[in-house]
């Protein structure tokens, strides 16, 4: 918890990780320590679990709770760690967040109640009862639209950013890239703003987001570290370059539904010890590997880990 008492710290590339499953589909402790602390390793400024390349929806609170400890064991304060704890229950949303606070999360990343597709009077209520629950725990808004089939309005967020002290960002998981700037425009630099869309991590930071949270960190964790460390720097051109580099990565991802491209590819690279997805996804289809291998290809100059195994599926 290092980091708690200063959200702003929490800057930068913030690697959302896969969670690693067995062949049987049982949580796997040990690869995802080893994913940690490769991301420490190649540079990544921080990093959160459980957030929707983490396939939360299909884990029990209890195997999520696990991860968390996990993480934050591997972690050891070394980065700030943002725990995603939200659910389409505020029950599950308050424990997950609990045992967040408890293992010393920095940050607890809650994604709006997915399938209810509440108002934004709702959608108020929900992030200030979450807030006002864990005072001295910085509380970040997720907002994915696409999967939830609700948008946090600029509006809603303005008004919790004004009402709960320890709201302190938003990860903007939406394609609208006007939204990124209303929600900065209502609420000023002080909000923290990290985008969850891959390719508008960069133009976000011109306008004045803090970061992204990214899933190709999964895959590049190094290229996306140093696209931040670029721009922050003020080496634009070397950010730029970093940016288009990492786009096959990013096609990759999506070939089948994320994460399950993502885990394929670690799992050939050694880093898992199973590219297992739960239900209702499925692991990479034969038929979606050759555009992978591809992808992957294309994105050498970004890649530090080769592919190792030679399954075809």
């Amino acid at each position: 918890m290092k980091f708690r008492s200063d959200p702003a710290q929490i800057r930068g590339s913030i690697a959302p990780l896969i969670t690693p499953f067995t062949d049987d589909g049982g949580l796997d402790l040990d690869s995802l320590r080893g994913l940690v602390a490769w991301q420490l390793a190649s540079g990544s400024h921080g990093i959160s679990i459980g957030g929707s390349t983490g396939e939360p929806s299909t884990q029990t609170v209890t195997e999520r709770i696990q991860a968390i400890q996990a993480v934050a064991a591997e972690i050891d304060d070394a980065v700030p760690f943002v725990a995603g704890t939200g659910s389409a229950k505020l029950e599950e949303t308050l424990e997950l967040t609990a045992a967040a606070h408890d293992a010393g999360a920095d940050a607890a990343l809650v994604i709006t109640p997915y399938y209810a597709r509440p108002t934004q009077e709702a959608l108020y209520r929900w992030y200030h009862t979450v807030a006002s629950e864990f005072p001295d725990l910085p509380i970040v808004i997720y907002n994915v639209p696409s999967r939830t089939a609700v948008d946090v309005a600029p509006d809603t967020v303005a008004r919790l950013f004004r009402d709960c002290h320890n709201i302190v960002g938003i990860k903007e998981t939406t394609k609208d890239f006007e939204h990124f700037s209303r929600v900065l425009q209502l609420c000023g630099r002080d909000l923290l703003v990290w985008s969850g869309i891959e390719l508008l991590g960069l133009p976000l930071l011109a306008l004045g987001g803090v970061g992204f949270i990214s899933a190709v960190s999964n895959l590049a964790p190094w290229a996306v570290s140093r696209m931040f460390e670029a721009w922050d720097a003020g080496d634009h051109d070397t950010a730029r370059e970093l940016h288009y580099a990492l786009h096959p990565l990013v096609d990759l991802l999506f070939v089948e539904t994320n994460p399950a491209p993502l885990k394929w590819v670690l799992h050939q690279q050694l880093r898992l010890a199973s590219p297992y997805v739960r239900p209702p996804l499925i692991p990479l289809t034969s038929g979606a590997v050759p555009r992978v291998r591809t992808l992957l290809d294309q994105s050498a100059a970004v890649l530090d880990t080769p592919l190792t195994k030679e399954e075809t599926a």
